[in-house]
């Protein structure tokens, strides 16, 4: 019997509906710009979020990192919320990659404000590094899924932009923030001058993001694209499943936040166990074990549930739902978790 696999939203599988669309994808060399359907995909994305242009990437983590170099040089300073996935999940790339240091916020799950921003903004000085960039996650991956209130967020860039900062908006989950909160995701992304997105979370796609912008820009991007060795030929396969998911996969996200409220209900029962309930606003679930958080996820693996140490105090564990991980199985899970912490 197949686990339930809590691990994070990247492990879906492409369902038979996805693979016929890619089986059957027009396909062409997108070095050369000349795959019809990384090209419907790069303009279908610019269209929903409002931006002159979007590239197809491999990966997010690439799409943000394409977004810091463009808007830095060695030695300039992003200031970004201290658990934000660009400082803390992509392998030190801003630094290896771009020479660009980070100056962090000490956020609130995820979020922070105006004031934060301005504080941190260095004076122009030859001694300083030049504060560039604001990067804002939306959701906030180590913040739980957290979705960033619009007017907040609107404060928050405007702090930026009366800096002199430019803003990149790290929206890999921006489509649970909008069926979360309301707030179209293009209302978002029009804030920022760049924004990336994620196919291969929630929306079931295996593989793929996207970076959109300004038109030039995300040329330049094509160009940083290729030098991280990110340049795809018959890519149209793939871009395929990110407009099948674009299409079919965005509004069914509510079920993945229904599933994440039933699970943190089930979980916030259990003796020892503390989860804040009412602090799943999308599909992630952070609970607090009784034992070290490894040992948690093997006694969860030994009923048939995989999960993740969150990392961010020792006895946290990350459960992340989505479209393979149904409400009903959910549900099902129940009394096996009641049944492994009984006592």
């Amino acid at each position: 019997m197949r686990p339930l696999d809590l691990r994070s939203d990247t492990v879906t599988r492409p369902s038979a509906e996805m693979r016929r669309a890619m089986a059957e994808a027009e396909v062409g060399d997108d070095v050369y710009g000349e795959d019809p359907t990384v090209q419907r995909l790069e303009a279908r994305v610019a269209e929903m979020l409002g931006k002159e242009a979007a590239l197809f990437t491999s990966s997010g983590t690439m799409a943000n990192q394409l977004a810091i170099g463009l808007h830095c040089r060695p030695g300039d300073e992003v200031i970004a919320e201290a658990g934000s996935h660009c400082l803390n999940f992509e392998s030190g790339a801003m630094a290896a990659l771009w020479g660009v240091q980070a100056r962090t916020v000490a956020g609130d799950r995820g979020l922070f404000d105006a004031e934060d921003v301005t504080r941190l903004v260095r004076p122009i000085a030859d001694v300083y590094p030049r504060s560039r960039l604001l990067c804002v996650e939306n959701t906030h991956n180590r913040g739980g899924g957290t979705v960033w209130p619009l007017d907040r967020y609107t404060r928050v860039v405007e702090a930026g932009r009366r800096a002199g900062l430019a803003v990149h908006l790290d929206g890999v989950r921006l489509f649970n923030a909008q069926v979360a909160s309301g707030v179209p995701a293009r209302r978002y992304a029009e804030l920022a001058d760049t924004v990336s997105i994620c196919f291969s979370k929630g929306l079931g796609a295996p593989v793929g993001s996207a970076l959109c912008g300004p038109r030039e820009l995300i040329r330049q991007a094509r160009v940083l694209r290729k030098r991280l060795g990110g340049g795809m030929r018959q890519v149209g396969i793939l871009a395929a499943a990110a407009l099948w998911a674009l299409e079919h996969n965005i509004d069914r996200l509510v079920e993945d936040h229904r599933s994440a409220r039933c699970l943190a209900e089930i979980l916030a029962e259990l003796p020892g166990v503390r989860c804040d309930v009412e602090r799943v606003e999308t599909n992630m679930v952070f609970a607090e074990f009784p034992e070290p958080a490894s040992e948690a996820c093997a006694k969860l693996a030994s009923i048939g549930i995989l999960a993740n140490p969150e990392g961010s105090t020792p006895r946290m564990v990350r459960m992340v739902t989505h479209l393979d991980a149904p409400l009903e199985a959910i549900e099902a899970a129940a009394p096996k978790l009641r049944e492994c912490w009984r006592h």
